[in-house]
């Protein structure tokens, strides 16, 4: 495992990198799609194979969408896609330690968060028309998560964001440090086990959801965009107020004495 301050390095060195692919924003695009898509295939193993278990009313239901979704975020993470929330840490990162600027960063975060949108949508649309989720537990389900997600305040919805991009990206950075494909996978599998188990909000992840519902008319576009209003805040503030100021606050290397850190 790398130390603190090499992946802070190595974290400004990927906003740097992902700074200089803005020049193609087309490819940027399409990347961020993908990771939207990626994501979806999350949202539909959670609901193909746990909705037996909820319409069971199995006590270990929640525990089993933990379980599942995390395979979402290590598809992202070694595919290779422009993913929000991730973008959120990366970003901040690369800003604070003086290698990207502000253009960069408000750049990554509108073209990956817009592009995870239509991505979500295209995947869903796919797997609409696939009928994989035309079995009754499936369709209940997904009918139950997007009722119990618009019976949350605004409060609830920002704060569970806060503390779910808190969680992703705090998987994130472990993958970063991690030496090992093994050992990269457990750490980034953990952390989404518990935000998806315990019930946070993450905007891209309720992207993939509420297309699926919008497809299948138990969701409209307004619900969606509620959701986001408040979750697209939160995972900001979660992945960039709590884990990289604080990252970069207290593992950055004395500029005095430490000048390698540039």
């Amino acid at each position: 495992m790398i130390s603190v301050a090499e992946n802070l390095r190595e974290t400004a060195g990927q906003a740097e990198h992902k700074a200089h692919d803005l020049a193609r924003p087309g490819r940027y695009a399409v990347s961020a799609m993908l990771a939207g898509a990626y994501i979806g295939i999350g949202e539909v193993l959670l609901l193909v194979a746990v909705s037996p278990f909820v319409a069971e009313h199995a006590a270990a239901a929640r525990l089993l969408e933990g379980a599942v979704f995390p395979v979402a975020l290590t598809i992202v993470m070694f595919a290779g896609a422009q993913l929000f929330t991730s973008n959120v840490m990366v970003m901040l990162l690369g800003a604070l330690s003086g290698r990207t600027g502000v253009k960069d960063l408000v750049g990554s975060w509108v073209l990956s968060l817009g592009g995870n949108l239509v991505g979500a949508f295209a995947f869903g649309a796919m797997v609409h028309a696939s009928g994989v989720l035309s079995a009754p537990p499936a369709r209940a389900m997904l009918a139950e998560l997007v009722v119990g997600k618009g019976a949350l305040d605004g409060g609830q919805l920002f704060w569970r964001a806060v503390l779910c991009n808190m969680l992703v990206c705090l998987g994130v950075w472990m993958f970063s440090r991690a030496r090992g494909d093994a050992a990269k996978i457990f750490v980034l599998w953990l952390p989404v086990l518990v935000f998806v188990a315990v019930g946070f909000e993450h905007c891209v992840a309720n992207m993939a959801l509420f297309s699926l519902a919008i497809l299948d008319g138990t969701a409209g576009f307004g619900d969606l965009g509620r959701s986001l209003l408040f979750t697209v805040p939160g995972n900001i503030v979660g992945g960039g107020a709590l884990v990289a100021c604080t990252y970069w606050f207290t593992g950055r290397p004395d500029r005095a004495s430490d000048s390698s850190y540039e």
